[in-house]
C-alpha cells in the first residue's frame, strides 16, 4: 500500500476520534442547542451534499447552517467548482473554532481560500449579500420551539435561489423519545414536526432514511419556488405576514 495513502487515511481517522470526543463534550454542555452525540456519518453527509454534486461544474453559491464539527463541510469543498462560495454558519463559539481552522488548513483551498468564509452567528442573524443555489441545514428543530424553526424556515426561503434547494435532517425516533419526557415537551416536539410537515407540503420533493447513521436520520430535500415571495412567506397557518 502506498505510504501515503496510509498515512491519508490515519489522519482521517484520528480526525474522527478528535471530531467525534468535541462533539460529545458539547453534548454533554449543551444537548438541547448541539442537537446529537456525534457527527454526522459519510452517509449522511452525501445525501445532503448531494444537491451541490449534481451541478459539478456550474458555480455555486452554498450555505451550510449548523456546521458543527465540520463532517458535512469536509464533504462540501472538494464539491465547489470555480467560482462557487461555501458561508459556514455555526453559533458555537467551540464549533466555530474548528470550522475556522478547517478552512485554514484543508489542502484543497490552499490557493483558494476566500471561497470559504465560517460566520460564528445564528443563521436569523446571518448578513450576507448573496442568495444561495443549495443550503444544507444541520439544524436540531426537533430542539426548537415552533416559532423559531418557523423562523429559520422562512429565512432559508429568503436566502434561497427561486428554484433552489434545501437540505435538512432529523433523527428517526425523537418522537417516541419526547413522549417520555414532560408533557410540555411531548407537546413542543409535536408541535415543531406539524410545522415542518406544512413546508414538506408546499416544497418537499424528496425523501430518505440513513439508517446506517448514528442515530439513524431522515433527510428531507425542498424547492424553493420558482417566483420570489418579496419579504413575505407564508406562515403555518396559510396567512401572509
Amino acid at each position: 500500500m502506498d505510504h501515503r495513502t496510509t498515512t491519508t487515511q490515519d489522519r482521517d481517522l484520528a480526525q474522527r476520534h478528535a471530531e467525534g470526543w468535541t462533539f460529545l463534550v458539547e453534548a454533554l454542555r449543551d444537548l438541547p442547542t448541539t442537537g446529537a452525540v456525534a457527527p454526522s456519518g459519510r452517509a449522511l453527509a452525501r445525501l445532503l451534499t448531494d444537491p451541490v454534486r449534481h451541478h459539478p461544474a456550474r458555480p455555486l453559491n452554498v450555505l451550510e447552517a449548523g456546521a458543527g464539527t465540520g463532517s458535512v463541510t469536509r464533504s462540501l469543498i472538494p464539491l465547489l467548482s470555480p467560482g462557487s462560495h461555501l458561508d459556514v454558519v455555526e453559533a458555537n463559539p467551540r464549533f466555530a473554532s474548528r470550522l475556522h481552522h478547517l478552512v485554514r488548513t484543508h489542502p484543497a483551498l490552499a490557493t483558494r481560500g476566500d471561497q470559504v468564509r465560517v460566520h460564528h452567528t445564528l443563521v436569523e442573524h446571518l448578513d450576507v449579500n448573496r442568495s444561495y443555489d443549495v443550503i444544507v441545514s444541520g439544524l436540531p428543530f426537533t430542539n426548537f420551539t415552533p416559532a423559531q424553526v418557523e423562523t429559520i424556515m422562512n429565512r432559508y426561503l429568503e436566502l434561497l435561489h427561486p428554484g433552489g434547494t434545501l437540505t435538512y435532517f432529523a433523527y428517526r425516533g425523537t418522537r417516541y423519545a419526547r413522549a417520555l419526557a414532560t408533557p410540555s415537551e411531548a407537546r413542543r416536539h409535536r408541535a415543531v414536526e406539524e410545522l415542518l410537515v406544512h413546508y414538506h407540503r408546499r416544497y418537499a420533493t424528496g425523501c430518505w432514511s440513513v439508517w446506517g447513521n448514528l442515530p439513524p436520520a431522515k433527510v428531507w430535500q425542498l424547492r424553493c419556488p420558482p417566483t420570489r415571495f418579496g419579504a413575505k412567506h407564508h406562515t403555518a397557518a396559510g396567512t401572509l405576514r
